[in-house]
């Protein structure tokens, strides 16, 4: 029995090991963490850095903390907040364009606090939040007091849901009691919940902290409201009284002012016409004038209104290079708003056609800055555009259709010189451009351009080519042709082809029954109205389509 008794206390220690070993490991696994979180390493932030969230959301870019100020990076403002800050590389001038007045600021502006209202540094151009807050309806919440700064943006003012801390708790980095602690949470305090899963929840803290809580350890939810006190800019706008049924007139002379006359003879509702006047010539802001006091007195005599158009069609204009210069605008701008007073022009009428994307930004400054000068002096702003499509999004359709007074479509070469063959515009591609651009713009400002053209392709041995044709002189190919038309209606148009000499000829017709389908999708989208690209390729017969005002 003796010999017993020490080899059960050996067994009795050996289990109490065990039991006391299969504890610690349960504690081990299973006990909360205590660690501590590197907060700059977890916000992937340093020095005056300042981590940034959106709604929420962490982001990539950061701030910048100067004494008491924060700054944010105007690419991340531009994209996220308010995209009318402008900046001028070249010239080191920020541009801020409000309905009747342009704001100028550079490194030297400084607030009412003697601090300045932008940074430009080694990583780019940096703006002050009371800056931002001036022009933009959000909410800044900064948390810069600690070693570690933290800048939160709101978008919304819909209600937040702050839930109660009914028992104290870590928010910690992740959802799990290993995770590393951001921040303790007393009993009592109140945290947002922006992302719930089964027994963690996504919080952001009072005290600007992000992580996870345990759901168990809150209770009741109360919605906090914030009211918005910023006064939103008014765009005021031009509008005709009636639709607008605009003729583009093509003059490539002086002497080509005299045959409006003429052309206007068998027409019928026309109230606008553009005449081609103005070219630009290089990246200084010179443009070449055709324009013509007596031509604009005549259509005046007539009720017609008159907006000039400027092109950038001269390969010696590079518009990425025009446009990026604050003085270069302003010259543009101050010349035009001088010649619109000499001639007693209604209104402008910008065709710059083919821009890079790179010039995008530049571009729509230019038409901000021009819509300031237009407005003041009660002149109508419109602009041309393609039929939407990704690779031409940089027009900033939704832009223009805020600051100008009518946005219009081009709405044709679907199929172009130099591409494969196939209609000017076809019905689809016609409702589809109206569509697409009533997502950005407002139906009172859209107008829709209609062909008085249409293209006869060719193929032969020695390739492909096509001609554009007036609709007058298209018909009379036809019939000189003897080309037997069909029409095509999931297309809207006519079609036919000839073979003559081992030469293959196919023409998509446009003429009054393709054009009355066009007509049809303005009234039916209620658009603004009509444009017609180009007067004196019609017969008679179209203006009893292409009349709008009836």
């Amino acid at each position: 029995m003796k010999k017993v008794v020490p080899i059960l206390i050996a067994i009795g220690l050996f289990l109490l090991y065990i039991i006391g070993r299969l504890g610690y490991m349960a504690y081990v696994k299973y006990a909360p963490s205590k660690e501590l979180s590197d907060l700059a390493d977890f916000y992937h932030v340093s020095g005056n850095e300042i981590a940034l969230f959106l709604d929420g959301q962490p982001q990539e870019d950061k701030g910048l903390l100067q004494g008491e100020q924060p700054y944010l990076p105007i690419t991340w403002v531009n994209q996220n907040l308010n995209e009318r800050f402008y900046w001028d590389e070249q010239e080191k001038l920020l541009v801020y364009t409000l309905p009747e007045s342009i704001v100028y600021i550079n490194t030297d502006t400084r607030s009412d606090k003697g601090l300045p209202l932008l940074l430009e540094t080694g990583n780019g151009v940096f703006l002050s939040t009371e800056l931002i807050l001036t022009y933009t309806d959000i909410r800044i919440s900064p948390f810069v007091e600690d070693e570690v700064h933290r800048l939160f943006v709101s978008t919304k003012w819909e209600p937040e849901m702050w839930t109660i801390v009914k028992r104290k708790g870590a928010v910690r980095e992740k959802g799990g009691i290993k995770s590393p602690i951001v921040a303790l949470q007393a009993e009592g305090v109140r945290v947002r919940v922006l992302d719930s899963m089964d027994y963690w929840a996504r919080v952001q803290t009072e005290d600007g902290h992000m992580g996870y809580i345990e759901k168990l350890r809150l209770g009741e939810s109360d919605p906090m409201t914030y009211i918005s006190t910023f006064q939103a800019p008014v765009y005021t706008n031009i509008s005709m009284d009636q639709k607008v049924c605009l003729a583009w007139h093509q003059v490539t002379s002086p002497e080509g002012n005299s045959s409006i006359q003429k052309l206007l003879r068998n027409t019928k509702g026309i109230n606008v016409i553009s005449p081609t006047w103005f070219s630009m010539t290089d990246n200084e802001g010179n443009y070449t004038s055709l324009a013509d006091r007596a031509y604009v007195d005549y259509l005046h005599d007539q009720g017609i209104q008159v907006w000039a158009l400027i092109d950038n069609f001269s390969p010696d204009v590079q518009s990425e290079v025009l446009f990026s210069r604050t003085s270069v605008r302003t010259k543009l701008i101050t010349r035009l708003m001088e010649d619109a007073q000499t001639y007693a022009l209604d209104g402008i009428n910008l065709d710059f056609e083919s821009i890079k994307e790179s010039a995008g930004p530049h571009y729509i400054q230019f038409i901000r800055e021009l819509s300031v000068s237009c407005r003041k002096n009660h002149i109508v702003l419109s602009i041309d555009n393609h039929v939407p499509a990704p690779y031409n999004a940089f027009y900033n359709r939704k832009e223009q259709g805020a600051v100008a007074d009518y946005v219009i479509i081009m709405g044709y070469d679907e199929h172009y010189a130099g591409g494969e063959a196939g209609p000017v515009a076809s019905i689809s591609y016609v409702r589809n451009g109206i569509k697409d651009t009533l997502k950005d713009v407002p139906r009172e400002k859209v107008i829709n351009a209609v062909p008085f053209y249409t293209r006869v392709w060719k193929e032969n041995k020695e390739g492909k080519s096509s001609d554009a044709l007036g609709i007058s002189d298209a018909k009379a190919w036809v019939k000189s042709n003897r080309v037997s038309l069909q029409w095509k209606e999931n297309l809207g148009v006519y079609y036919g082809e000839v073979i003559k000499d081992e030469e293959s000829k196919v023409i998509w017709m446009e003429d009054e029954r393709s054009l009355g389908l066009k007509m049809d999708a303005i009234r039916e989208y209620d658009l603004a109205g009509v444009s017609c690209w180009k007067l004196g390729f019609e017969p008679k017969e179209i203006w009893d389509v292409v009349n709008l005002n009836e």
